[in-house]
């Protein structure tokens, strides 16, 4: 008798799902002061941002407990922190140079924490996390 061997099912991507209590105002801080653009199906308690391949559900009021913390990864943080310090981002963390990325990170109107990662620069001495 032949046994079948089961196939690895590969993961296409993931988007974090973070809760917010004010949709509209979460909305305006991610796509006036972060950049993403808001899908266009989006209704009064679900909707989608994005900023070229990264993607964040918002949603109001459930689907969590708020205060999450996730991960985005990015071409350049030290451009992109030009970029939010121009725009007036309160800044959690400067970009910090540590062995598995120079990191910074900002919190959303909700609590959220976004680090923004990209590669370590190797010239630079990484700082102790601990």
């Amino acid at each position: 008798m032949q046994t079948l061997s089961p196939t690895r099912v590969q993961f296409e991507n993931s988007a974090p799902i973070l809760r917010v209590e004010n949709l509209n105002n979460s909305v305006s801080f991610y796509t006036r002061l972060l950049g993403f653009e808001a899908a266009s199906w989006g209704n009064a308690d679900f909707t989608h941002v994005s900023r070229d391949r990264a993607g964040i559900y918002l949603c109001q009021g459930s689907q969590g407990r708020g205060g999450a913390w996730i991960w985005v990864g990015v071409e350049d943080v030290s451009q992109l922190f030009l970029e939010l310090r121009d725009r007036h981002v309160p800044i959690l963390l400067p970009p910090t140079n540590y062995p598995w990325a120079l990191e910074m990170r900002v919190e959303d109107p909700d609590g959220n924490v976004l680090r923004f990662g990209s590669e370590p620069k190797q010239d630079e001495p990484f700082i102790d996390p601990s």
